[in-house]
């Protein structure tokens, strides 16, 4: 895959204006005002020995996301372990969902708990029935809901994530002052959301490849992927919906929350990928607001990133924050 985008040394500088929508703010406080009102109580069914594991801890969790409809979760710990734990909080990448707890044993295995979160409507545990879903022009995700950002599937989605770090603290074994949100793709898209509209919540945040920032560069030059969903849905509609599809994308861009975000930030890119184009990912990177941020650059990744060499990285990133087990 050759280098698409930007060389690195423009790539570095590349802070695009990006401007939030005047009421932003107030949609998502209200947004999220209106989920936490549905106060239904956190479940956990310990499901250990249905996976035959013999050193970590499994419980089939079950929160309230968006109006306080089920979100399913795995929460994984290591068997034994004195808490209250640091606890990562893992998002999945697109057309994903939670998998099974044996997919997710690299956290426990470090001495981390770990709440991994299923996607609505993407993952089997989790359907997608919250109601005004909008109109869907292609596909997938991205034009569900395009019409307005009240019916946007980002909306529902976003609010499930962070209302996951809510149920934390319900949670046995968790220390709610050492959350750590983190994701690869839409992952890492969604662990930006959270930073950015709970930021007194997390304590760092490791978006790796970010999916979902700055839609009108990504939808322009992405040459795989879901943002080709939406140049397929501009591409048949007259011009007027351009301005219309972005208005809408503007309230669930990740350029903007991390321009709210403040936790410790551990970013990564990778020059060749063409689904996330790099100056997506500096776009977000280079507008967050938190002075400890850092970003893995891989020169000649796709967006696989770094693959299996990514979670050291992140490991002794951590360690040298003072987040980690112990």
């Amino acid at each position: 895959m050759p280098l698409t985008d930007m060389p690195l040394d423009e790539l570095v500088g590349y802070r695009p204006q990006c401007r939030a929508p005047e009421d932003f703010d107030a949609f998502w406080a209200d947004t999220l005002a209106e989920a936490r009102r549905h106060g239904e109580a956190v479940k956990a069914e310990p499901v250990t020995d249905r996976y035959l594991l013999r050193t970590v801890e499994v419980d089939d969790v079950r929160f309230p996301g968006w109006q306080g409809e089920p979100v399913a979760a795995w929460l994984i710990r290591p068997r034994g372990a004195q808490g209250p734990l640091p606890v990562v909080v893992t998002y999945i990448g697109y057309s994903g969902g939670r998998g099974l707890p044996t997919d997710h044993l690299l956290w426990s295995a470090a001495g981390y708990a770990e709440l991994v979160v299923d996607t609505r409507g993407q993952g089997h545990d989790t359907p997608d029935r919250g109601e005004g879903h909008g109109t869907q022009w292609a596909a997938g995700f991205m034009t569900r809901g395009i019409d307005s950002p009240q019916h946007y599937y980002y909306r529902r989605l976003m609010t499930d994530c962070v209302r996951a770090v809510d149920a934390v603290a319900e949670l046995p074994g968790l220390d709610p002052e050492r959350v750590i949100v983190t994701g690869g793709s839409q992952g890492g898209g969604l662990s930006l959301s959270v930073a950015g509209l709970a930021p007194d919540r997390v304590a760092a945040v490791l978006p790796d490849v970010p999916f979902l920032c700055h839609y009108r560069r990504a939808a322009e030059c992405a040459g795989d992927g879901p943002y080709e969903e939406i140049a397929a849905y501009l591409r048949w509609h007259s011009p007027h919906r351009v301005t219309d599809a972005f208005a809408t994308l503007a309230y669930f861009d990740g350029v903007h929350f991390a321009q709210r975000a403040t936790a410790p930030a551990l970013f990564s890119v990778g020059l060749m990928d063409p689904v996330c184009p790099p100056s997506t990912v500096y776009a977000a990177f280079n507008h967050y607001a938190g002075q400890d941020r850092s970003i893995t650059v891989w020169p000649f990744a796709d967006h696989g990133g770094g693959y299996s060499s990514t979670p050291p990285v992140q490991l002794a990133w951590l360690r040298e924050r003072g987040l980690t087990p112990g």
